[in-house]
This record gives structure tokens, C-alpha cells and sequence, in this order.
């Protein structure tokens, strides 16, 4: 049997229980259907064969997940730390425990290829256990004294709060954005993306073994426009965190303005990657095609636009494009696949409507620019050069194994164009120059970036960007601001003068 065929026989086991009961809600403890008696089909990308029915969730399932988790709130908030943190390591002991599980089932909902998926189970438990790990200490402040005062600051948590999260590697992400929240003592209500419901449900499961008290974690699933909206509308709800894409960002802040709600967004990129003529150019080549094609270029860091400069550029475009028509595009559980199907017919409807808008762009499709024969929603990894910064395939955000290449003669016409665009996510500079390397960094407007080198996360770090591309960070302490209040308490210190007015 071929580890192929293994696999899909080990991921038959795992799905076999959604035939009957279908994708449910989690509700204060309680597996449950949404109350209207609805539910949606979620599909493979793979096959466009039936994964299972999902909960179609609405505004009175919404309403009874904020219930549970506002009335879990005052427990949950005043546990101490360490009895949270416990809790946190329980919850990636058990991710660890179903990590290949979380993997297959991943790459089936959502098309990702297993050799990304495969270690993405075991980063979210890394999220869990960076921040367990700082659950005792989340409240801690400072102490800031005056002249006549012993000033001390704290952190209390928010409150109930909604996570919504996307259909690229939405395991990993949900364990980055609901870890933090409950390390600092929030409840939650998390509405998954629609088209990738199956591993949020793996999680809540877990989380609940691990002994999490009933309401603390909601799971509601549901249509962006139905579950998603009544979520940011409703008053319970004290702050949002989202991932994806800028237009529903803006959405969110506008239906979460009436309740003041305070906002997070991870939203979208159209990132550069700058290759000067100093630099390692076979680094920069692999680093180049590692951040659009892996992920099926379905990711927000993906570095999009390749500026390279024009002296080295036909050398460079030409290792280029002989590279990514090498790349593997396959089922996404056979370990030698590379590239996977994107994760919907919608989506890819979108990113092959590019090829010919990069035609009438006037620029060249130099590798891929096509779709392979047979089933699924595969396209082959594409190479655009010859292009302008101008060009809408250089503007908008493809999401897809698409990378566009544009020249650049000098480092301010470089600067120029990287920060050219709506978004200001991430950035990637190649130069062996330091202060080449320091200049540009400093002129760049994204809220990331790195110098020779791929995006290379570490958690203690601020993650986010800039412009159309998000507000706040997530990332050590930084997420810890988001989720909590800072208060302030002014202790005098002795009898100073008060002004006596009327005296």
C-alpha cells in the first residue's frame, strides 16, 4: 500500500463519525445543532466528495454562545493562573495526542499538502504552552512612583470575546488567537471560516477532555453573513479578533461600531520580497519560492511580488521560472506533493481569472499560467514578469501559487515600490549590505520584516502589520494587550496637599 493510500485510509477512520452526528456546534459544554434545525455541506477541494453537514448557526445560536460564555466569565477570570495554565498543557498534550489526526484532516478540508500540514498540529500546541506558560503572570503590571504617590498598574481580562478565524491553516491559527485570550482569562465564542469547519470541531473537543469548564470555549459554526455578522453585533461580546480578508475587516469594524467593540485584524498582503544584486541570490531564489508556493500560496505573509534588480534580474526570473514549473502539484496526502488544490471552486475561480487579467496587463506568464487536467480545484504554480507596479496582478491580492516579478534599477526605486500598495503586512530584504539592509528596513512601511530570510516566526514577537493590512499584534505580551484592560491604582504615599476649595 503507498503512503498514500495509507493515508486516506487512516483519515476514512477518522471522518467516519461526522456521517451521522454531522459538524456541531459546542455550546456551555453541549454538543448541539444549530436551533433553526439548518446546516451546510462542506466538500474537499480534493474531490469535491461530501466531507460532512455543518451546523448552519444564526443570531439565536450566537446569542446563547455569548450567554454561556459571559456566564462562565466570572470563574474563568478570577482561577488563578497556574490553575489556567494547567489547564493550557492539558490542551496541547491532547493536540500532540491527535496530531495526525488534526493533519489529515486538515489537508482534506482545506487542500493544504501534508508535508506543510503534517507540523501544524504541533505548532498550535506550542501555542498553547508559550502561553500557559504566561497565564500566571498575564495580570502583572508595573509600579510607577511619584513624588506623593505609589502608582501601580494591573491587567484584567476583557470579557467574553469572538474569534473569527480563516480557512487557510485554520488550525494553527485559531490556536494562536484562542490561546492568548484564555491564558488571560477571557471567555470565548469562535466562529470557524465556513469552508474549513472540521479541525476547530477537533479542537473543541479537546480542549473540553482536557477539562476546560463548560461555556468558557463556544464553538458556533455558520455563514459569515449569518452567525458571523450577529457575532460582532452582539452587546455580550467585548472585542474581535478576526483573520482574513481587508473588505471584511472593514465590515467587522463597522458592525461592531455601535457597541464599541474593540477590533483585532490580521487582514491581507501583497508583500515584496527585494533581491538587491550583493545579495546570496540561491538563498534568496529558495527563500523567493518557499513564501508564494508553499501553503498553496494561500497564506497572508506569501511573499507575492518579487522585486529583484534589473541587473541580476534575467539571470534570477530565469532560475525562477525553471524552478517553479518543477514544482510538485498532487494529492494533498502524498507526502511528495508540494502544491495541493486550492480551497474552494470560488476561490479558484478567482486566482485563474489572473491569468488572462495579466495578459491584457501586458505581462508574461513565464511559467504555470494553467490548470491541470482531472478533478479538483488544482492550479499549476505561476510565474508573472515582465510586470509593472501598476498592474492589478501587482495591486491585488492573488492568494494563490502566484508570484508576480517586477525590476527595479536603484534601493529608493525599490523602497518606492514596495510601499506602493494598500497593504503593509510583511516585507523580505536579500542584500549583504548592512546599511543598505538598515535604510531599507527603516523606509519600509510594513508591520514585518525580515532581512535574509524567510518568514521565520518566533512567539515571543509582535505579529501584524500595517495600512490595509491589520490592526494591533498578536505575539508575547503584545497579545496580552489586546485581550486584557490596563488599570491604574494611585496609592499616596503621605499628606499631600489637597486644594481646599469653599474652605
Amino acid at each position: 500500500m503507498s503512503d498514500l493510500d495509507t493515508n486516506l485510509a487512516k483519515l476514512h477512520r477518522h471522518l467516519i463519525r461526522y456521517a451521522d452526528t454531522g459538524i456541531l456546534n459546542q455550546i456551555d459544554g453541549q454538543p448541539v445543532p444549530a436551533q433553526s434545525g439548518a446546516w451546510f455541506d462542506t466538500h474537499s477541494p480534493v474531490d469535491e466528495s461530501h466531507i460532512a453537514r455543518v451546523a448552519r448557526s444564526g443570531a439565536a445560536d450566537i446569542d446563547a454562545a455569548a450567554r454561556a460564555a459571559a456566564d462562565a466569565f466570572p470563574a474563568w477570570r478570577d482561577m488563578d493562573g497556574t490553575a489556567r495554565k494547567k489547564i493550557l498543557h492539558a490542551i496541547a498534550d491532547g493536540i500532540v495526542a491527535r496530531a495526525e489526526e488534526i493533519a489529515l484532516c486538515e489537508c482534506w478540508d482545506t487542500g493544504q499538502a501534508l508535508r506543510f500540514m503534517s507540523k501544524a498540529a504541533l505548532r498550535g500546541a506550542e501555542n498553547f504552552r508559550f502561553f500557559a506558560d504566561r497565564a500566571p503572570g498575564a495580570r502583572d503590571g508595573q509600579m510607577l512612583p511619584s513624588a506623593t504617590l505609589m502608582n501601580v498598574t494591573t491587567r484584567t481580562p476583557l470579557g467574553p470575546v469572538g474569534i473569527i478565524t480563516p480557512w487557510n491553516t485554520p488550525f494553527m491559527l485559531s490556536t494562536w488567537k484562542i490561546a492568548p485570550a484564555l491564558a488571560a482569562g477571557c471567555t470565548i465564542v469562535h466562529k470557524p471560516a465556513e469552508f474549513s469547519p472540521l479541525t476547530a470541531r477537533i479542537l473543541m473537543e479537546i480542549a473540553e477532555e482536557a477539562g476546560l469548564p463548560p461555556g468558557v470555549w463556544n464553538l458556533v459554526n455558520g455563514l459569515g453573513e449569518e452567525a458571523g455578522k450577529a457575532l460582532t453585533e452582539h452587546p455580550a461580546i467585548k472585542a474581535i479578533a478576526f483573520v482574513g480578508e481587508s473588505k471584511t475587516g472593514s465590515m467587522i469594524m463597522k458592525q461592531g461600531a455601535d457597541t464599541l467593540k474593540r477590533v483585532h485584524f490580521e487582514l491581507g498582503g501583497k508583500n515584496p520580497v527585494i533581491v538587491f544584486d550583493d545579495a546570496d541570490l540561491d538563498r534568496a531564489l529558495d527563500a523567493a519560492i518557499f513564501m508564494i508556493y508553499s501553503l498553496n500560496g494561500e497564506r497572508c505573509t506569501s511573499s507575492s511580488r518579487l522585486l529583484v534588480q534589473d541587473s541580476i534580474a534575467d539571470q534570477f526570473e530565469e532560475k525562477l521560472a525553471a524552478r517553479v514549473g518543477n514544482i510538485t502539484v498532487g494529492h494533498p496526502l502524498d507526502p511528495k506533493t508540494e502544491v495541493g488544490p486550492l480551497i474552494h471552486k470560488v476561490h479558484f475561480d478567482k486566482v485563474t481569472s489572473y491569468f488572462d487579467i495579466a495578459r491584457q496587463n501586458g505581462a508574461t506568464i513565464a511559467a504555470g499560467g494553467t490548470v491541470p487536467e482531472g478533478a479538483g480545484h488544482y492550479v499549476n504554480p505561476t510565474l508573472f514578469t515582465h510586470a509593472t507596479n501598476d498592474m492589478t496582478v501587482a495591486q491585488e491580492e492573488i492568494f494563490g501559487p502566484v508570484l508576480t516579478s517586477i525590476r527595479f534599477k536603484g534601493e529608493a526605486q525599490a523602497i518606492a515600490l514596495a510601499n506602493d500598495t494598500q497593504y503593509g503586512l510583511t516585507a523580505y530584504v536579500w542584500t549583504n549590505d548592512i546599511t543598505r539592509a538598515m535604510r531599507t528596513t527603516a523606509a519600509i512601511e510594513a508591520g514585518m520584516i525580515w532581512v535574509n530570510s524567510e518568514n521565520v516566526r518566533h512567539l515571543p514577537t509582535p505579529f501584524g502589520g500595517v495600512k490595509a493590512s491589520g490592526i494591533g499584534r498578536d505575539g508575547g505580551d503584545w497579545s496580552f494587550d489586546f485581550y486584557m484592560e490596563t488599570k491604574h491604582v494611585g496609592f499616596a504615599t503621605g499628606h499631600h496637599a489637597i486644594p481646599r476649595l469653599g474652605a
